[in-house]
Formats: structure tokens, sequence, C-alpha cells
């Protein structure tokens, strides 16, 4: 994926859709808190993948990046930071991994 703000875009609008749905899921499920439903991990590895995508945004400098945007970094920075207990752990991160690797960490090969 090329390092795009329009990309950092999506990804965030997708963060955004996955939350509205997994609190409508609360919801449906008999009010239970966010913190007790199981998908809170994938939103934290969601959300980390979010947060690094734009930290490596901002880091290039080949893009110039409104004030909007940064700012947009920043929030996902601070709810990363947030839930930074909550994502899977791995010996590399998903979002450094090589196609290769992340086929054979998902078992996929």
């Amino acid at each position: 994926m090329a390092l795009t703000v329009q990309n950092f875009i999506k990804l965030a609008n997708f963060y955004n859709q996955l939350a509205m749905t997994m609190s409508a899921i609360c919801v449906q499920k008999g009010g239970i808190a966010m913190e007790n439903y199981v998908g809170r991990f994938f939103a934290a590895d969601v959300i980390q993948f979010v947060a690094e995508y734009g930290n490596r945004l901002k880091k290039d400098k080949s893009q110039p990046l409104t004030p909007e945007i940064i700012a947009v970094i920043n929030k996902f920075e601070k709810q990363y930071g947030l839930v930074k207990s909550l994502c899977t752990p791995s010996q590399k991160p998903i979002h450094e991994m090589t196609l290769e690797e992340f086929e054979k960490v998902m078992n996929i090969v």
C-alpha cells in the first residue's frame, strides 16, 4: 500500500465504521459494555495499524500534511495509547511484516 493521505483517510474511516458497528453490536446484545466485547481486541489491532500508518505519514516529508490531518493522526495516536495493552502480541508488529511473514503467522501458506 502506497503511503498516502488518501489511504490514511480510508483507514481512519474504516476504524470509525468499525467502532460504530461494535457499538451497535453491544447495544443489540443487551447493552454490554464495550470493555466486555470480544471484538475490542480486533479494534485495538486496527487502531494500532492506523496510528502507525499516520506516524509514518508524518515522517514522510514528500507529502505536505494539513493541520486537520495532523490533528486526526494525533487523535489516533492518543486513542492507541489507551488500548495499547489490548493489542495482539507478536514478535514483530503486523505493520512491519512482509506479506510472506504475515501469511506464515496467519497460517495461510
